[in-house]
């Protein structure tokens, strides 16, 4: 199954809608957002920045830059033109704050113009990666920043013991929705590559134990994969999902994942 983040301008409403609602879900989770303020005040935006999000889906950390301290202008950019849309329908009232259709791996903007570039859970769902950074860097002035965070997705857990069948959902979900599951273990040597430089990384423990609507979602998503590659069927995939509710209210529940953030500059 392919990453339906890295052919998200050819899926059809239904999973544009599926998407938009999981990324405003997790803008909601108070852990995710403790992580956002952390990795973002790592960035250390001088006065009056002009910031780009590559990838920004919904707008969530566009609208998160527009308000933070010393920004002047933030420019979010996406491939899917239905993303793109409901960006702009929640940012109403931003007026430092716009949204273009475009892929990461191909800015059509001139060199140089940003002080900060922000890759927020992007480059585990991006045929080459390598091609995001070069374009981070390449529009960065001297002396500007760029903050990468992202998912070490290979680390997603629902599993109670050896051999527990909520996995098997975690591992459709990981083959269906993350392009690179281990992208985060190379971020280090891929930044350095692209010619940044003073890189800092943090290490981000998530965990879900009651109302894990993330982690449920992941069940779901996982569990609506196996029965459209017809390795299971409906009845199977209901009962799935319905046992990682029941954990819930027995207070049997338990999921993480592990995230990891890196801030670097382009140098002066």
């Amino acid at each position: 199954m392919l990453d339906v983040y890295a052919v998200i301008t050819e899926v059809d409403d239904a999973i544009v809608d599926q998407v938009a609602r999981v990324l405003e879900q997790n803008a909601a989770d108070p852990q995710l957002r403790a992580m956002i303020d952390l990795y973002l005040a790592d960035l250390d935006m001088r006065k009056d920045s002009r910031v780009l999000e590559i990838g920004c889906g919904t707008g969530v950390i566009s609208r998160v830059l527009a308000r933070w301290p010393g920004v002047a202008g933030v420019l979010g950019l996406d491939p899917s033109p239905g993303l793109v849309a409901r960006a702009r329908e929640l940012s109403e009232g931003f007026p430092n704050l716009t949204f273009q259709v475009a892929d990461g791996r191909a800015v059509p903007i001139v060199d140089g113009v940003f002080d900060a570039v922000v890759l927020h859970r992007v480059l585990s769902h991006v045929p080459g990666p390598d091609r995001v950074l070069a374009e981070a860097f390449r529009l960065l002035c001297p002396g500007g920043r760029l903050a990468v965070f992202d998912g070490d997705y290979s680390t997603v857990t629902v599993a109670a013991g050896a051999g527990d069948p909520l996995q098997a959902c975690v591992s459709a979900f990981q083959e269906g929705y993350v392009h690179d599951p281990w992208i985060v273990r190379r971020l280090s040597r891929l930044t350095v590559h692209a010619g940044f430089v003073g890189q800092q990384v943090r290490s981000h423990g998530y965990v879900q134990i009651e109302e894990p609507e993330y982690l449920l979602s992941i069940v779901d998503r996982g569990a609506d994969a196996l029965r459209a590659s017809g390795m299971i069927r409906a009845p199977l995939a209901d009962a799935l999902k319905a046992e990682a509710r029941v954990r819930v209210d027995e207070n049997a529940f338990f999921g993480h994942v592990a995230y990891a953030s890196l801030t670097a500059g382009r140098p002066g």
